[in-house]
């Protein structure tokens, strides 16, 4: 082992200095810390940087919060919240539905603090001797009584007992609404509606004035009152308070229409038993409204009633014929026949005269013919009303005559009335399409069909799309006819109303029909799939205003907006009949309404149903069965 001297070490420093190599002397120990300090700093702020961009929170939060005396601003969103800080003596049940079913954005929070029944106790027994120290002084002292300190009185008394029984328990209720609007104005136009709301029910409410901050945060769904104003209730009327009621549609008359889908509970009920009788359906295709109707259809047959069906599609065969109904078929070349000048028979009681009968008979034939005719004149249509009364006299049908005994004309015989008037050449050659053209063969001849069937369905399908106004709008007015001829419970069902809203005469005459039936105890039911069209109708706005009952299955969403403005539908009722699958739907009956699910036993649903591929299979197996019968 080899030591260097002091000497050396100085000898071997020159050189490496002589050689141009320098000595560089290495940071201290606290420098180093230091550094490493302060790249840990760097990695922790990248890290939480990082982290903030990547979670949920700061992807829903809003860009800034406002808060200011009666509102916050979230972003471009602005809030204010609502308690309530005075209840009436008596509150109804669901007092809070008319703010649930409000068509705005809103966050509900209510706050339940209970309170041991001992506590109460003592407070009530207090009050107790207040209370009569008071009246007995009063009444000592010859003052007149007073109606509050005996109501108040009489109040605690029953909830002492109530308490100490244990029916009733004690509680401390807040109820806080936070509504949001996209601007100021709107949010204070919406803070006044619900005040004025709440103020119909004497149910007196405050704005969070300098703690809108506590009131948002009391309404998010965390469980936290800052608020912290209560009000004193028992178990009755905080029970009262829950806001999500369903309506009961459930009546000890009536038929099944379906399943709540809120509770489960049965929808039965009798639409004689509404103000009108009349119902609408409107749905998309194969959302299940034929389907529906025929269920309608065959649990009224069961309680007696008659059911008349225009039928489009020939849709209603199978159920005409599993209940032995008289199925007609109207067409060009069919040997069933409807004369549009047929008249009703006055109903005993002589409430309508002849004179008046005649009267409406022409005014009726009158807008068929401008539907056979085309544009008609003013000129023009003097004329046709002439003719047709002189038409109805050619067969001695004038005021006082009994209609019973008379024979009505045909088509021919208002032509021939035509031909013998002056300035009608035009009209002549028009009408002649139905008399002797092409379409000879549909409304020139005496009537040949009976309604003596407690189902009778028209079948228009072999009807020419030209044709089909006509022929529903002649039977419509036949069927009319034999309504006014005798009074009796019966539901009359157009299907694809759509065809008769398309002209106004028709339009005008469904109409009327809506309006009156009432009164011959016989209820409509309009059906369609081209809402559109429908409700645009000032007809078929009147229409929908004049019928009790309404029935909106699955909608396409095009015509959503123009349904939820109709029907005054809130948000998720949209979305409710934008998603529904097939039967499923808003239920309406007069002021209450329900979601709904059409159910159907295995029979009627054998029956009813218009599912092609289960047509077939059970046409199969039908063939099946008639071919094992002719074999054995």
């Amino acid at each position: 082992m080899a030591f260097q001297t002091s000497e050396q070490k100085k000898i071997d420093a020159s050189k490496l200095a002589a050689g141009g190599v320098k000595l560089v002397k290495g940071p201290s120990a606290e420098e180093q810390k230091k550094t490493q300090a302060e790249e840990r700093v760097a990695l922790e702020e990248e890290r939480i940087y990082r982290k903030g961009v990547a979670t949920i929170k700061d992807l829903i939060a809003p860009s800034a919060m406002k808060v200011e005396a009666s509102f916050i601003s979230l972003g471009s969103i602005y809030a204010r919240t609502i308690f309530i800080v005075t209840y009436p003596r008596y509150v109804s049940v669901g007092w809070a539905s008319p703010i649930i079913n409000l068509n705005a954005m809103m966050d509900i929070a209510m706050f339940f603090y209970p309170i041991k029944s001992d506590v109460i106790l003592k407070q009530l027994k207090k009050k107790v001797g207040i209370l009569e120290a008071n009246i007995n002084t009063k009444a000592q002292e010859g003052k007149p009584r007073d109606p509050q300190e005996e109501t108040a009185l009489r109040d605690i008394e029953q909830l002492r007992d109530d308490l100490t029984q244990g029916t009733e328990h004690f509680f401390q209720f807040a109820f806080y609404t936070t509504f949001y609007s996209p601007s100021k104005e709107e949010l204070d136009r919406l803070s006044s509606s619900v005040e004025s709301t709440f103020g119909s029910m004497l149910i007196y409410t405050r704005r969070a004035y300098f703690q809108s901050e506590q009131g948002f945060n009391s309404t998010m769904p965390l469980g936290l009152d800052e608020l912290m104003i209560t009000f004193n209730m028992s178990t009755s009327p905080i029970a009262s308070s829950f806001p999500f009621t369903s309506a009961e549609l459930t009546s000890d008359d009536g038929i099944l229409y379906g399943v709540n889908r809120h509770n489960n509970s049965l929808i039965i009920f009798d639409r004689f038993s509404l103000q009108n009788a009349n119902m609408v359906i409107f749905a998309t295709s194969g959302a299940g409204k034929s389907y529906t109707v025929k269920l309608e259809i065959l649990r009224s047959m069961m309680l007696g009633v008659d059911v008349i069906v225009i039928d489009p599609e020939k849709e209603y065969k199978f159920l005409s014929d599993a209940v032995n109904g008289t199925y007609i078929n109207i067409s060009l070349s069919s040997e069933s026949k409807i004369n549009p000048f047929d008249l009703p028979r006055p109903m005993g009681g002589g409430d309508t005269s002849v004179e008046d009968i005649i009267r409406s008979a022409v005014i009726t034939l009158k807008g068929l013919l401008r539907l056979m005719l085309g544009k008609v004149t003013v000129a023009e249509d003097s004329i046709l009303d002439r003719a047709l009364l002189e038409t109805f006299a050619k067969k001695d049908i004038v005021p006082g005559a009994d209609l019973s005994a008379v024979e009505v004309p045909i088509l021919q015989d208002f032509q021939d009335i035509l031909e013998g008037m002056e300035g009608t050449e035009d009209l002549v050659v028009r009408l002649k399409k139905y008399t002797e053209g092409t379409f000879a063969g549909l409304l020139n001849s005496p009537t040949t069909v009976r309604m003596n069937n407690q189902l009778v369905v028209f079948s228009v399908r072999d009807l020419e799309d030209e044709l089909r106004p006509i022929g529903i709008y002649t039977i419509v007015n036949y069927i009319w006819n034999q309504v006014r001829s005798e009074r009796k419970k019966r539901i009359l069902v157009i299907d694809e109303a759509w065809w008769l809203m398309q002209y106004e005469d028709s339009a005008k005459f469904i109409h009327a029909l809506v309006k009156r039936c009432r009164k011959y105890y016989l209820g409509v039911t309009t059906i369609t799939q081209d809402v559109n069209d429908f409700l645009t109708s000032p007809y078929g706005q009147a229409i929908v205003t004049n019928s009790s009952m309404q029935l909106l299955l699955k909608q396409s969403p095009a015509s959503i907006d123009l349904v939820a403005r109709v029907f005054l539908l809130t948000q998720s009722e949209k979305y409710l009949l934008l998603e529904s699958g097939k039967g499923e739907g808003i239920f309406f009956a007069g002021a209450k309404h329900a979601a709904i699910q059409v159910v159907a036993s295995y029979a009627e649903d054998q029956i009813v149903t218009t599912d092609p591929r289960q047509l077939l299979k059970i046409e199969e197996e039908k063939k099946k069965f008639a071919e094992s019968s002719q074999q054995s």
